[in-house]
């Protein structure tokens, strides 16, 4: 086989790989219920289980690097995990095939908004997909957890986090919090067997007409996801701030456009989409868009190689070890929150028993099912 065979073959496998990283995330995109928790559930299953792009230890070191910069932590996942399987051009495809559905239902249902002043009902089916997603989520947080869980001391770390996460302590501050800690408790330990003590090394992280009002709407949007840290409620403080307090939305535009991000599949920042379309139209949607998931792509482009190089220090290997135990216990920490949110009465109930019989009877159990399940029954349980 001569060089120009090589080539061929590599380029085939590299296309390959770019439309599976497509394939992947636009059906995500389209079922990825229950926020970040429960999307990086279904990514761990889909990724790390079936498919087997990477170990469960490098998503677990991506996952915890990627909660500590700006902007909606799984859908920069979706990032990573593209950009593992087909490099740069993997990353932009991952994410703009994740964030596309989520965009696409937040437009139609803006133009349903601004035309006839309401929403659709669909409230019976969201409360069926609720309880469903916690199935998923504990099963993620079970096979996170057993590589994460790597001795007695992070597992103390990770139950302090826990339990501060569950009583209110920002999740950002107890990731930091959590692997600093650890990475110095862990290196002073190693350095103070061998017989020596150094200096702690440092961290250094080295075909729409647009006009000035659309410029006005990308530029409002980019400076909230650049600086984004936490849940989706904190992105909606941050644009009652930015809209409501400037006079640019009304807070029951806001309040409707919340509503708009609890029931839509994927990232709840495609809500920008929605509030975009009100403030300007398409060139106003497109926008708000553009704006609020570009800074995402930068960071997850610039972080994404310095993971590997933190690995291979041993302060932050374990700064890294630290943050994603950290990482673990707020997803239980989020999971016993939407327990009590979610598990209502008794056909929640039945609905979340269901689903973690399917989700942990079955060793093939799929996501997608667990939601689309959880959606019917949530349906014709609401008639009962």
């Amino acid at each position: 086989m001569n060089l120009f065979d090589d080539r061929f073959i590599f380029r085939l496998v590299r296309k390959a790989r770019f439309l599976e990283v497509i394939k992947v995330f636009t059906k995500l995109g389209w079922v990825a219920f229950g926020g970040p928790a429960s999307h990086i559930a279904m990514m761990d299953e889909e990724i790390v289980t079936r498919r087997q792009w990477m170990s469960r230890e490098r998503f677990l070191d991506l996952m915890g690097a990627t909660n500590l910069i700006p902007g909606p932590n799984s859908t920069e996942m979706t990032m990573h995990c593209g950009y593992e399987r087909a490099g740069i051009p993997g990353l932009f495809a991952a994410g703009i095939s994740f964030i596309f559905p989520a965009v696409l239902i937040s437009l139609f249902l803006a133009f349903l908004y601004v035309k006839y002043g309401s929403l659709p009902a669909v409230e019976p089916f969201i409360i069926g997909i609720k309880p469903a997603v916690l199935a998923i989520i504990a099963s993620a947080i079970f096979k996170l957890g057993k590589k994460a869980l790597k001795n007695w001391q992070l597992g103390a770390l990770g139950l302090a986090v826990l339990l501060a996460s569950i009583v209110g302590l920002n999740e950002v501050f107890a990731l930091l919090l959590a692997g600093l800690l650890g990475a110095a408790t862990f290196t002073l330990v190693e350095q103070r067997n061998a017989g020596r003590l150094n200096c702690l090394p440092l961290l250094a992280i080295s075909s729409v007409e647009l006009s000035q009002e659309h410029l006005k709407i990308f530029l409002s949007f980019l400076k909230v996801g650049a600086i984004l840290y936490g849940s989706g409620y904190v992105f909606f403080a941050y644009l009652d701030a930015e809209l409501v307090g400037t006079g640019l939305l009304s807070r029951a535009e806001l309040i409707d456009a919340i509503a708009v991000g609890q029931f839509t599949p994927g990232p709840v920042l495609s809500t920008a989409t929605f509030i975009g379309y009100q403030l300007g139209g398409l060139g106003g949607a497109l926008a708000a868009t553009l704006g609020v998931f570009l800074p995402s792509f930068m960071f997850v482009w610039l972080l994404n190689p310095l993971v590997e190089r933190m690995r291979k220090s041993r302060f932050l290997s374990h700064f890294l070890d630290s943050v994603n135990i950290a990482a673990v216990a707020i997803m239980a920490a989020v999971l016993f929150n939407m327990g009590w949110e979610s598990i209502v009465n008794w056909q929640t109930f039945v609905i979340a028993g269901l689903s973690f019989i399917y989700t942990f009877a079955l060793k093939k159990s799929n996501p997608i099912i667990t939601v689309l399940g959880g959606a019917i029954l949530g349906y014709f349980l609401s008639f009962v």
